[in-house]
């Protein structure tokens, strides 16, 4: 069933578990991850940034056509849109929540323009995501690893000023692939839960190490952004089996097979299996 981002990590927020948001750019992981979330009684997001579609308003006719045919609650998020035009692009394609990411602009920038688009979006029934404190890359993680996290009363008065429905936080995660091993602020994690009033986020939950992520969740984190672990699990299903002679033919269902495994498993690490109700 289509739903909304609130109403899902609302639920997440007060029973404390996290809901995973699994890359899903074409019709395949869209419908590996809506098999995994029914078949593990589980809610939920999909996925896809800009530049990760051929199509984005055809895959969002797919994604929306997909999530209302499903037994759990699905819905939508465009991932980091960096300019005004991605981010009306996402709210054009369908897609039931956009994440503004201004986070490397001053402050005062960053709200001024994420409230605009709050604005526009709301006003179309979308709903958005910012991101307050910097996650950078996992290849820089000796740098972007240990700075730019999150201030906890920047973060409140930057919530109310701009009226966003979630928060991305920085503690300590980054994107792709880690040079080095993360380290997650949980003191810091604690703090922001207990002083925003909205769902946190969590990006680059890649490789973040399962403690880290299971432990995250019971903290506070209510959304879970997962990339490189379904895509690399696709591929390590092709490579366990082998694609020699007329196994080839089978590449598709493996690869459905390797993402929906490893959606399963971290709607079980998260929480969020059997929340489904």
């Amino acid at each position: 069933m289509l739903t909304s981002l609130s109403d899902i990590l609302g639920k997440a927020k007060e029973g404390h578990y996290g809901v995973p948001a699994i890359l899903t750019c074409n019709l395949m992981t869209v419908q590996a991850v809506i098999a995994a979330a029914e078949e593990e009684q589980s809610p939920v997001i999909l996925l896809c940034g800009g530049g990760q579609a051929v199509d984005l308003d055809y895959l969002g006719r797919v994604m929306t056509d997909w999530a209302e045919k499903a037994t759990v609650p699905v819905t939508m998020c465009l991932d980091h849109s960096p300019s005004f035009e991605d981010a009306v692009r996402g709210i054009h394609a369908g897609f039931k929540a956009i994440m503004v990411d201004r986070s490397q602009l001053p402050f005062e920038e960053n709200v001024e323009q994420v409230a605009e688009l709050v604005r526009i979006a709301h006003a179309a029934g979308v709903e958005v995501e910012s991101e307050l404190g910097h996650v950078g890359m996992g290849d820089n993680y000796a740098v972007d690893g240990h700075s730019a996290f999150t201030v906890p009363a920047e973060a409140v008065e930057f919530v109310e000023r701009t009226g966003v429905d979630c928060l991305a936080v920085a503690v300590g995660t980054a994107h792709g692939v880690y040079k080095g091993t993360p380290e997650l602020h949980f003191d810091l994690l604690q703090e922001l839960a207990k002083k925003v009033p909205v769902p946190l986020v969590l990006h680059g939950g890649s490789g973040s190490g399962d403690d880290n992520l299971a432990k995250a969740c019971q903290l506070g984190i209510a959304k879970v952004n997962i990339a490189n672990d379904v895509v690399r699990a696709a591929y390590t299903k092709l490579e366990e089996n082998g694609m020699e002679g007329n196994a080839i033919y089978s590449i598709f269902d493996l690869m459905f097979e390797g993402y929906k495994e490893r959606s399963q498993y971290l709607m079980r690490l998260f929480g969020c299996a059997g929340k489904a109700a």
